[in-house]
């Protein structure tokens, strides 16, 4: 996958998150808006390394780029600093960043598993 392959399926996703959202369907919608937001941050990684493709393995350490940890990614695409002073004129910001930095690609899985016990 290239840079800009990662963008255009960062915008797949939240388009698929928005209309399950629409529907009422606020587990589905969190894991894909939050694999929006790793694919998006998979794009500027690449962009920052001025490769086309997405960093091969030999250029970079696979724990920082090869991950769905959004904090290891946003970290690797050295946009820490940047969410930080967003953060500080825009308040809202960090509050929404502390609910998207908890996603994880098991959250697929979370939604399943608290219906089965309220059942």
């Amino acid at each position: 996958m290239n840079r800009f392959d990662f963008q255009k399926l960062a915008d797949f996703r939240i388009q698929e998150a928005e209309g399950l959202l629409k529907l009422g369907l606020s587990d589905g919608a969190y894991y894909l808006a939050g694999y929006a937001v790793e694919c998006a941050l998979k794009a500027c990684i690449a962009k920052n390394v001025k490769e086309f493709d997405y960093p091969p393995p030999q250029k970079v350490v696979a724990e920082s780029y090869y991950t769905h940890d959004l904090n290891k990614l946003l970290t690797a695409a050295k946009l820490s600093n940047t969410l930080k002073a967003d953060g500080t004129t825009n308040p809202g910001l960090e509050k929404k960043w502390q609910t998207v930095q908890d996603w994880s690609e098991q959250a697929r899985y979370e939604g399943t598993r608290r219906r089965k016990r309220q059942n």
